[in-house]
């Protein structure tokens, strides 16, 4: 959990400790006038997960634009290691479960001790937790993140409701629309901040995609279509199971599913290949650490989700210049404009991914045009860059409400 900390003066919320000027090229833009300090909270510890990512590159963003910003997560010691090496101060908190009323007061004694004025937290443990520590003493704005496509509940939309929340920040318009809605919460205490992607990381010529075209086997010129997630809710079997279509048009196409949790996994993917009969034409491999140089490998990614905000893998994809498929869900629309950065489909239609995926695999120049304006559109609106920008001058507005309280 990443936590910014703004200073205060007497117990009193103060928006800026100290001036600062420059400019910073690795965040984008100037860097702040008033230093902040705030906690980016979450439960969760992999950085295989898209919101640990979110939250550590908002932490890491703004310690680059010269904030104080801590993150707050179970005890892990490599998501220390890489706070230590990106600036960012890492506290281990327990986060055991919704009601860890010792993780509410260790909360409350860090916000006291440390000055914080703005705590976002990123998942339901982190949010139950600094709403607990609001009531022992701990004095914050307090931001949640809410990035599920789902309705909220009688049992959790209080949470969302509850005047001790100062935003909820959600991933797209779709999701600002389900979220007023189904929480009778006030559309203006809703803010839209799209999820951004590493420019730098995820650039096109910065990656090697032909150690992986190497590693699974590929000659050159072999299509490779990717799928990124093995979990039911991302609809990677609508792709498997109308695989065969595209090899119908498209003889040598190869199909790539990345994301098994664990062997056991893998051998449950690889058995329904084989009833698929298609052994030796799909390959299966584990969650990687590599994503940039295997989307890059590819010649279209997929995205065939079932729910989503707007889907991870569809903007890294687009942010190196590669071609994407994407279900017609969520906000996916505000990323993709079907036709123009990309193709959309109906979720759990085979026979429409298969015949998109097809398009993009014989109309190489149709699907390169596409691509680059998907990229462009990543620039201008989905950037880590663009995403901090939003993120900085939401918290400074908090903070300021907070002053009068």
């Amino acid at each position: 959990m990443l936590v910014i900390l703004l200073k205060r003066n007497c117990g009193r919320r103060v928006t800026g400790a100290r001036i600062m000027s420059g400019r910073n090229s690795a965040v984008g833009g100037v860097v702040s006038e008033t230093r902040l300090t705030v906690i980016e909270m979450i439960e969760k510890v992999s950085l295989g997960t898209g919101s640990v990512v979110q939250a550590f590159e908002a932490a890491r963003g703004l310690a680059a634009r010269g904030h104080q910003a801590i993150l707050v997560t179970r005890p892990d010691p490599v998501m220390a290691g890489r706070c230590q090496q990106s600036g960012v101060e890492h506290i281990a908190v327990p986060l055991r479960h919704e009601l860890d009323l010792r993780s509410m007061r260790r909360l409350a004694r860090i916000a006291t001790e440390r000055g914080v004025d703005i705590v976002h937290v990123h998942k339901g443990i982190a949010h139950s937790v600094a709403l607990g520590a609001t009531f022992l003493g701990g004095h914050f704005g307090l931001v949640v993140n809410r990035g599920v496509p789902f309705p909220l509940t009688r049992l959790n939309a209080p949470k969302y409701r509850s005047r001790r929340v100062d935003r909820v920040v959600v991933v797209c318009e779709f999701l600002k629309a389900i979220v007023v809605a189904s929480g009778r919460i006030a559309a203006d205490k809703v803010a839209v901040v799209y999820a951004g992607v590493d420019l730098d990381r995820f650039d096109p010529a910065r990656v090697t995609p032909s150690r992986v075209r190497t590693e699974l086997g590929l000659a050159p010129g072999v299509p490779l279509v990717g799928v990124v997630g093995i979990r039911p809710e991302k609809g990677w079997t609508v792709v498997l199971d109308g695989f065969a279509r595209v090899r119908h048009e498209v003889a040598d196409a190869r199909l790539l599913l990345v994301g098994c949790h664990d062997e056991a996994v893998r051998r449950e993917v690889e058995a329904r290949v084989a009833g698929a009969g298609l052994t030796g034409t799909v390959n299966v491999l584990l969650t990687r650490s590599d994503i940039p140089d295997v989307l890059a490998a590819c010649a279209v990614v997929v995205d065939p989700s079932f729910a989503a905000g707007i889907t991870g893998t569809i903007r890294e994809a687009l942010a190196l210049e590669v071609p994407v498929v994407a279900s017609r869900v969520g906000g996916n629309p505000e990323l993709i404009e079907d036709g123009v950065t990309g193709l959309l489909v109906e979720p759990g239609d085979g026979a429409g991914f298969a015949a998109a995926i097809t398009r993009m695999l014989v109309s190489p120049d149709e699907a390169r045009s596409m691509a680059r304006c998907g990229r462009d559109r990543v620039r201008s609106g989905f950037s880590t860059v663009v995403r901090m920008d939003r993120l900085e001058g939401l918290y400074r507005q908090v903070a300021r409400e907070a002053q009068g309280r």
